[in-house]
C-alpha cells in the first residue's frame, strides 16, 4: 500500500509542493516503521506467538501510518483520503463492530482535526458500516464453517478412539483362549460388539466363519443362521464375494446379494441388502472367511470395514496360535505314546531275551550243583556251558542297549552305527547274515535325519529277525532320480500287510506304527511291501533336500 503512495501524490495536481520535496524522505520513513514492525511480527510468529495477540498491533500500526499519511499529504485534502479505508475494512473483517467503530472513530476524529468536514465522511463511515455487516457475516459464517469441521474432527477421534478401544478389549479375548472353537465364536462377537461401539449399525447383523475344507467351505461358527443353513458347504464360484476375498486377501463389500452364487445359498441372507466378506489370512495360508451381512443399507462404512478387518487378523493370529498348540498338545501326546510303547518293547525283548537266559543260567547253576555231588566230571563241561549262555547274555544286553541309545550313531555318523549294529546281530546270531550297502551320501544327511533314519532301519531288521525267520537281510540306500532311497528287505516268510495294518489297534506291538510316524517327521514316504513266503521290503524315500551339500 505504501509503495503505491508515491505514484499517487506525484499524480495528484492537488499534492503541495513542499510535500513533493520531502515525500521520498518521509515515505522512507512510514516503510521503515512498517518493515521493522513485520520482521518483528515474523520472529514472533517463529517463537510460536499466537497470531490472535499480534492482529490488533497490526491493526494499531496500519491506523497510525494510515493518519500519518494524510497528515503529511495534505490533512483534510490529502489525495490519499481513500486511504483511509483499509484499517476500517480491516477492522471489520477481522474484528469484531466495536473494533471497527472505534477503528472508523478514531480515524474520523483525525480527520476532523485536520480540518475536515462531516459531510466528507459520509462514504467512508457508509462503506465502514457495509463492511462491518459483511465482515460479521463473513466471520460467522466462517466459525460456522470451523465449528463444523472441528466437531467432524471430534467425531472421528471419538470414533477412532472407541475402534482402539475396540481392537484392544478383541485382542484381550482372543488371547485369553487356545481352543479353536471360542476363538471362531470369539470372532463374531466381538465383530458385532466392536461395530456397536463405533455407532449404530443394524439391529439385526447375521455372521459366520467359513473355513477352508477339500474342495469347498464349511460353517464353523455362526449367528443369527438358520439349522439349515449352518449344515451346508459352499462350493466356491470365482465371481462370488467369498471366492474374491480370498483371492485378492482383502475384503469385499457386497451390495448384490440377490446376484451373488455364494451367498444365496444361505436362507438366511435373502433378506440382507448388504453383506462384507473379510478374509482370514496369515502370510499365505487362507484359513477361511468371515461374513458379515445386514438388512439394511451403508451399515458397513469404511470405518467400520477396518474394525471388522482389524479383528479378522487378530482371530487369524489367535488361530494360528490355536493351531500350533494342537499341534504341540498332539506331538506331546504322541511322544508320551512312543515313550510308553518303546518301554512295552523294553519289556517284552527283556522278557523273551535276557530273562530267560538268566533263568536259564539259574536252572544250569543249580544242575552243576547237582552234578559236583553225583558226577563231578561232568562239571567243567557244564561250566563251559553256562559261561558260553551268559557271555550271549551279556552281548544281547549289549545290543539292546545300544539300540536305545546308539552314541556311535551321535559321534561317527550313520554308517557307523549302522555296521556296528550289523555286527553285534551277527555276534547275536551267527545263522543271520546282514549285507550293508550304502553310498556316500548316507553320511552327509544331517543329525535329525541320520537318527530317524536308523530307527526305522533297526525296527525293520529287528522285525525281520524274530517275526520273518530270515536269513539274510539287506540294507541299502542310495539316491533314486529327485530323491534318496532307504531299503531293507530279507528273504523271510513275508505277511499280509493289509491284514496286518487292519489289526494292528488290537496288538500289543507299534512297531509300524513308529516307523510311519518318523517318517512322517523327515518328511518321506514310508512303503512296505510283503507277501507270503516272498520276504519283506521296507522302503523310506525323502527329498534330497535333507543331504547336505
Amino acid at each position: 500500500m505504501l509503495l503505491s503512495v508515491i505514484p499517487v501524490l506525484l499524480l495528484s495536481p492537488s499534492a503541495p509542493s513542499a510535500v513533493e520535496d520531502n515525500l521520498p524522505q518521509t515515505v522512507l520513513v512510514l516503510v521503515s516503521i512498517t518493515a521493522v514492525f513485520n520482521l518483528l511480527a515474523m520472529v514472533l510468529l517463529i517463537f510460536d506467538v499466537p497470531a490472535r495477540l499480534l492482529a490488533p498491533a497490526g491493526l494499531i500500526v496500519d491506523t497510525f501510518v494510515t493518519i500519518a499519511l494524510l497528515l503529511i499529504t495534505g490533512g483534510a485534502d490529502s489525495p490519499l483520503f481513500y486511504y483511509a479505508l483499509f484499517p476500517i475494512l480491516t477492522s471489520a473483517l477481522r474484528f469484531n463492530p466495536i473494533i471497527d467503530v472505534i477503528t472508523t472513530a478514531g480515524i474520523s476524529l483525525a480527520y476532523f482535526g485536520m480540518g475536515g468536514k462531516w459531510p466528507a465522511l459520509l462514504l467512508p463511515v457508509g462503506m465502514a458500516l457495509v463492511a462491518g455487516v459483511l465482515g460479521t457475516l463473513i466471520r460467522r459464517q466462517t466459525l460456522e464453517r470451523l465449528q463444523v469441521e472441528e466437531e467432524h474432527e471430534l467425531q472421528r477421534l471419538r470414533s477412532t478412539r472407541e475402534q482402539a478401544r475396540a481392537i484392544f478389549e478383541m485382542a484381550s479375548t482372543l488371547s485369553a483362549t487356545l481352543n479353536y472353537q471360542r476363538i471362531l465364536d470369539a470372532v463374531l462377537d466381538v465383530s458385532i460388539l466392536g461395530l456397536k461401539e463405533m455407532g449404530p449399525a443394524s439391529t439385526r447383523i447375521i455372521s459366520m466363519v467359513l473355513l477352508l475344507s477339500t474342495d469347498c467351505m464349511v460353517v464353523a461358527a455362526s449367528r443369527h443362521l438358520t439349522s439349515r443353513d449352518e449344515k451346508l458347504t459352499l462350493q466356491l464360484h470365482p465371481s462370488g464375494s467369498v471366492s474374491r476375498a480370498l483371492a485378492h486377501a482383502e475384503p469385499i463389500v457386497c451390495t448384490d446379494l440377490e446376484h451373488d452364487l455364494e451367498l444365496t445359498t444361505y436362507t438366511a441372507l435373502h433378506r440382507c441388502i448388504s453383506a462384507v466378506c473379510v478374509p482370514l489370512r496369515a502370510g499365505f495360508e487362507n484359513y477361511g472367511v468371515a461374513v458379515f451381512a445386514s438388512p439394511d443399507q451403508n451399515v458397513f462404512t469404511p470405518d467400520n470395514i477396518d474394525v471388522l478387518t482389524a479383528v479378522c487378523n487378530q482371530a487369524t493370529i489367535a488361530l494360528q496360535n490355536a493351531q500350533l498348540f494342537e499341534s504341540l498338545q498332539a506331538e506331546k501326546a504322541r511322544i508320551v505314546e512312543i515313550e510308553e510303547d518303546a518301554r512295552k518293547k523294553l519289556a517284552r525283548d527283556l522278557h523273551d531275551g535276557p530273562t530267560q537266559s538268566v533263568a536259564a543260567i539259574a536252572m544250569r547253576v543249580n544242575y552243576a550243583r547237582t552234578l559236583m555231588e553225583k558226577s563231578p566230571a561232568r562239571v567243567p563241561e557244564e561250566l563251559e556251558k553256562i559261561e558260553a549262555l551268559a557271555r550271549s547274555t551279556t552281548k544281547e544286553i549289549r545290543q539292546m542297549l545300544f539300540t536305545l541309545r546308539p552314541l556311535i550313531l551321535e559321534t561317527q555318523g550313520l554308517k557307523a552305527a549302522l555296521e556296528t549294529l550289523v555286527q553285534k546281530m551277527h555276534d547275536t546270531d551267527s545263522t543271520l547274515s546282514v549285507h550293508l550297502e550304502l553310498d556316500e551320501n548316507a553320511e552327509k544327511l544331517d543329525k535329525d535325519s541320520q537318527g530317524m533314519i536308523f530307527y526305522v532301519v533297526e525296527e525293520a531288521v529287528g522285525n525281520a529277525r524274530k517275526h520273518a525267520e530270515a536269513t539274510d537281510i539287506w540294507i541299502g540306500a542310495r539316491r533314486d532320480n529327485d530323491a534318496y532311497l532307504i531299503e531293507v528287505r530279507d528273504n523271510g516268510k513275508g505277511f499280509d500287510v493289509g491284514k496286518v495294518q487292519a489289526s494292528y489297534d488290537k496288538r500289543g506291538s507299534l512297531g509300524m506304527v513308529n516307523m510311519s510316524e518318523r517318517a512322517e517327521v523327515l518328511k518321506a514316504k514310508l512303503s512296505i511291501g510283503s507277501a507270503a513266503g516272498q520276504g519283506t521290503r521296507v522302503m523310506l524315500r525323502f527329498p534330497l533336500e535333507r543331504i547336505q551339500s
